[in-house]
């Protein structure tokens, strides 16, 4: 059974810096594509990164370009989505997703395997 585990979630204060983990268990990352995503109160679910399998390819959302980077450790099995600068609207529950293709992919419907979430609240 696949699982994702997301953690490192809470609340900070705007300007601040979270870092978020995701590490699978049931199956090996190696060769897939891993992605973030978030959905706000209200709002529908929003690719945030993605990194293709190998690491060598990334990619963000307009929002978050410049402001978040994600990582990942083959070896550990997790990936990382470290976020700088958080403003308000980045407050929302954080998804890790695995996909079964290699290739950093923005779409959801590519994702087999979700995580929970982890809930990231942004405020003063």
């Amino acid at each position: 059974q696949v699982q994702l585990v997301e953690s490192g979630g809470g609340l900070v204060q705007p300007g601040g810096s979270v870092s978020l983990s995701c590490v699978v268990s049931g199956r090996s990352i190696a060769s897939s594509a891993m992605g973030w995503f978030r959905q706000a109160p209200g709002k529908e679910r929003e690719f945030v990164a993605t990194v293709s399998g190998g690491g060598g390819v990334t990619g963000y959302g307009e929002s978050v370009q410049g402001r978040f980077t994600i990582s990942r450790d083959d070896a550990r099995n997790t990936v990382y989505l470290q976020m700088n600068d958080l403003k308000l609207e980045d407050t929302a529950v954080y998804y890790c997703a695995a996909a079964a293709d290699f290739r950093a992919v923005r779409t959801e419907e590519l994702y087999n395997y979700w995580g929970q979430g982890t809930q990231v609240t942004v405020s003063s």
